[in-house]
């Protein structure tokens, strides 16, 4: 305020003690400046009421977003576990230089299928050595996970310089 020298400010009377308005202040000019003030602070609420929404909404359509790209990552996943088909044996070992190494297979992993055996006629280990010893010298297909993917590796099992006709 430009009479603020004279000691009014927003709140300070503009009357003497007995009512009369105060002769060593200009009324005319302290109202106009505190009517300026007060509009200006009005506008300033105002405008940070539109900055609080504004951001309470772009914080709500982040969360929102945030939500859904959840929710698709998990149902793309869902989805993908759906397709894999089920594995019912894992490799444990490779031997190095073995018929199983040459063939691509790696510790971890999963058997879908191997050979005929896969997980609706799967009951034990000795299911996979018979159809190893029925098809030595012929490729066998092998269906694997690996890494979440399915993966297909051909297998022949043969006699080599370890045991048995894997490795």
């Amino acid at each position: 305020l430009p009479s603020q020298q004279k000691g009014v400010g927003m709140h300070e009377p503009l009357v003497d003690a007995e009512g009369f308005p105060r002769a060593d202040i200009d009324l005319y000019q302290v109202r106009t400046a505190r009517h300026n003030i007060i509009c200006l602070q009005n506008d300033h609420k105002a405008l940070m009421k539109q900055v609080e929404e504004a951001l309470h909404k772009l914080h709500a359509r982040e969360k929102e977003k945030h939500a859904k790209d959840e929710a698709e990552a998990l149902a793309e996943a869902m989805s993908q576990n759906q397709s894999l088909p089920q594995a019912f044996a894992r490799v444990n070992a490779v031997t190095p230089g073995s018929p199983a190494s040459v063939s691509g297979l790696q510790v971890d992993d999963e058997i879908v299928e191997f050979g005929s055996v896969n997980v609706n006629n799967f009951q034990n280990l000795q299911n996979i050595a018979t159809v190893v010893q029925h098809s030595e010298g012929r490729p066998l297909s092998v269906t694997v996970i690996r890494g979440g993917r399915r993966v297909h590796v051909g297998l022949t099992p043969k006699r080599w310089a370890g045991k048995g006709l894997l490795g």
